[in-house]
């Protein structure tokens, strides 16, 4: 943190209504590269959950009476302030989540990307006239922001998550109260001291930092004066979410699991399928809800394939990201590389052939080397659960009907990608995969510009586009009578 060029970006208390709040106890926030302590934030519980709740609610009535515009100069000022401190604001995301620098930085420009397209996307919040059933009626349709949004963020994109859903949210006018991972807390408390140099006004933006999951998640789902919830994270968490905020009928969306299937066919560009690959399986070392989980080779290119991809996976450096050419970093902790690695040796067992990697690096204990799994089947542990480490199981398919029965044969429907050069067989393929968002000879999917979500236990809602704001708007029907003479 020493080479830090503005070290009042490191925060060590939660941002509720302008202020920095402390609490009695503190949560240790640990390098994961090398198990050192960064600095240690203070622990906020339930009650300072409240405080955020209700100086949202507070600031609410302001925000939302802002035009578009007024919004947008301030949103404009965080998007720029973001942007002017990405490379501290990237080795701050390094110190406590692991990725390397490069890869964090790009996080910051992802994510202040949204910052800076719905800004201007709020201004395009347009309504209608319907024509109404007599001469003496008119009816207009206008759209107005839901209210008080709560979020609970993850730990493997501490910037980018928090950025995607306050973004729209406050473009639309609505305040904004967040409980980020404790794994990665620092990434969310210099959002917020951004916000505040930006002029966001006190209340609108608020980071509540605590261990008390349950304790905080049951005010951020449960309080009357919330309007809205969303959040990322696994499938399990959010269907326990979503029921809490059954008692008050929120607005939810949810950005939850993954099973990315990453289908190449034998007319498919192998070298550009090859680094669609890599990019997509092994960015942030696997722990991404969009990244390749398992991958479909049709037979005719199944050895080439294989091939090119291991030579491949073999070029990639591991080791602590802030060190100069590394390309993937540790995972975020011990408790994941052993679960990881339980999930390989699970499929070891059920008959699957580890050709490369496999355990641990010499490095430590929260760094595993990249790995690749050939002779899998579907039905094997690493095909049908969510890895969330830098593994690679190699599935071999003979058809596309096969193969996208396959492809389709989970709970989850996020992303999905595959390489082909035949345009009939591209929209086939495109329109018969279940998942929100379909990659076509392309591993990197998400931008500013497109709707980000999924299908089926996936979630709802979609983040970013325009798209994007109507889940923090309320539709509401205007009917005007008596208007002959």
């Amino acid at each position: 943190m020493q080479q830090l060029n503005d070290k009042q970006l490191i925060k060590r208390f939660s941002y509720i209504n302008g202020s920095w709040h402390s609490s009695a106890t503190e949560i240790p926030v640990h390098n994961p590269a090398n198990g050192e302590l960064i600095t240690n934030v203070s622990n906020a519980g339930p009650e300072e959950a409240i405080l955020a709740v209700k100086a949202a609610k507070k600031a609410f009535p302001a925000w939302s009476a802002k035009s578009a515009n007024e919004r947008a100069v301030i949103l404009r000022n965080w998007f720029n302030l973001l942007m002017t401190h990405q490379e501290d604001l990237g080795r701050i995301l390094t110190l406590e989540q692991g990725k390397p620098l490069a890869e964090a930085k790009g996080e910051i420009g992802y994510g202040a990307a949204f910052i800076e397209w719905f800004a201007e996307e709020g201004k395009r919040v347009y309504g209608d006239t319907i024509p109404a059933p007599s001469a003496d009626k008119r009816i207009v349709v206008i759209k107005q922001p839901v209210g008080v949004v709560a979020a609970i963020t993850p730990w493997n994109f501490p910037n980018a998550m928090i950025a995607r859903k306050a973004a729209a949210a406050l473009s639309a006018g609505c305040t904004f109260v967040v409980r980020p991972a404790t794994q990665t807390p620092l990434s969310a408390l210099a959002m917020a001291e951004l916000a505040e140099r930006a002029g966001i006004p006190a209340g609108v933006f608020n980071v509540v930092v605590g261990e008390d999951a349950h304790g905080i998640g049951k005010v951020l789902t449960e309080h009357v004066d919330v309007a809205k919830f969303t959040f990322t994270g696994s499938t399990a968490v959010g269907q326990a979410l979503i029921s809490q905020c059954a008692s008050t009928v929120k607005k939810v969306s949810m950005e939850l699991g993954g099973n990315a299937p990453f289908i190449v066919f034998d007319d498919a560009d192998v070298d550009a399928a090859v680094a669609g690959a890599i990019v997509s399986k092994y960015r942030n070392a696997g722990q991404t809800c969009v990244c390749t989980n398992r991958i479909f080779v049709q037979s005719g290119i199944k050895e080439a394939f294989t091939e090119k991809f291991i030579t491949a996976v073999n070029k990639l450096v591991i080791g602590n990201g802030l060190d100069d050419g590394v390309t993937i970093g540790p995972m975020i902790n011990a408790q994941a590389t052993k679960d990881v690695s339980d999930l390989i040796q699970r499929s070891i067992s059920a008959g699957a052939t580890l050709v490369l990697g496999g355990g641990n690096s010499p490095l430590g204990d929260t760094f595993m080397m990249p790995t690749v799994l050939t002779d899998v089947t579907n039905n094997m542990p690493i095909a049908n659960t969510e890895i969330f480490g830098p593994v690679s199981p190699i599935i071999c398919f003979e058809d596309e009907e096969e193969v996208i029965a396959m492809a389709n044969d989970t709970e989850f429907g996020l992303a999905s990608y595959f390489y082909s050069r035949d345009i009939g067989r591209i929209w086939r393929v495109a329109e018969g995969l279940e998942y929100g968002m379909v990659g076509i000879n392309e591993g990197i999917i998400s931008n500013a510009a497109a709707p980000f979500g999924g299908m089926k236990q996936s979630g709802n809602g979609r983040e970013g586009s325009k798209y994007g704001l109507d889940d923090y708007l309320e539709i509401k029907y205007l009917c005007f009578g008596g208007l002959t003479k």
